[in-house]
């Protein structure tokens, strides 16, 4: 697929190679002799392909739709929904319904991702290529999983961060809750009285803590009333706060 369109695209193009001869050096430029030799004339390759790929989609959709195969093809209802094409294959809003019986998945993801042509392109452009064309049950969820046992982009494609600093040592407190570090349990099952989080505060000299039960939607406002009355109150206002990058952390505390 990839190459039937690089091919579309370069048969538009007639190219022409030139090399010039510099001002500087020009007698110690050994490919300054290219300039006697007459442009070469590069033209697009001109290739014909035999694929038996709609045939096999054919067959395949057959198989699929036999009563004893068609519960494993998990089509929930939108078999109904399907349009037959003057060749007899299946599709949905003009994209060929790719069945589960027949491997034809796995071909296709290949030859868009894996394949000499392609250029292992994530899942999300691979997607929006995919489905121009074809259709099955998960679609996303089936390309976002194959794409990710791909070990060709694991070892090469970088995440998009920028990379950490060196780390560098805490400074060792001097007295009791004066530093102190703060995190949030959540998703706990929920009390009688609607908490579903426990804020964890620690002193980071003696490793006292003090556990301050909240709720996932608890204001930052609620919070700073709560951080008031049961720690300020009690130790002070502290010199530093170690967190995480919790959204709570990185607003108005």
């Amino acid at each position: 697929m990839r190459q039937r369109c690089w091919l579309e695209l370069l048969a538009d193009y007639d190219c022409e190679i030139h090399y010039h001869l510099g001002k500087v050096n020009v007698v110690a430029d050994a490919l300054s002799q290219k300039e006697r030799i007459k442009p070469l004339r590069v033209r697009a390759l001109v290739m014909t392909l035999h694929l038996k790929l709609p045939s096999q989609i054919l067959e395949a959709q057959t198989e699929a739709i036999k009563e004893e195969n068609i519960k494993a093809e998990n089509l929930r209802g939108m078999d109904k929904a399907f349009e037959v094409r003057p060749d007899g294959t299946r599709c949905i809003k003009n994209r060929s319904w790719l069945p589960l019986f027949g491997n034809l998945r796995d071909l296709i993801m290949h030859e868009s991702h894996k394949s000499k042509y392609s250029i292992h392109p994530d899942f999300d452009k691979m997607y929006q290529d995919l489905k121009k064309l074809y259709w099955w049950p998960n679609m996303k969820a089936i390309i976002v999983e194959y794409v990710g046992k791909c070990l060709t982009c694991s070892r090469v494609k970088t995440e998009c961060q920028k990379p950490s600093g060196l780390l560098i040592q805490l400074e060792i407190p001097t007295w009791k809750w004066e530093r102190i570090m703060m995190d949030f349990v959540i998703k706990l099952p929920k009390t009688s009285s609607g908490h579903d989080t426990i804020w964890v505060i620690i002193d980071r000299l003696t490793k006292s803590e003090h556990f301050i039960h909240t709720r996932a939607t608890d204001s930052m406002e609620t919070l700073t009333r709560l951080y008031i009355k049961e720690i300020v109150s009690r130790h002070g206002v502290p010199i530093s706060i170690i967190s995480d990058h919790d959204y709570h952390f990185t607003s108005r505390f």
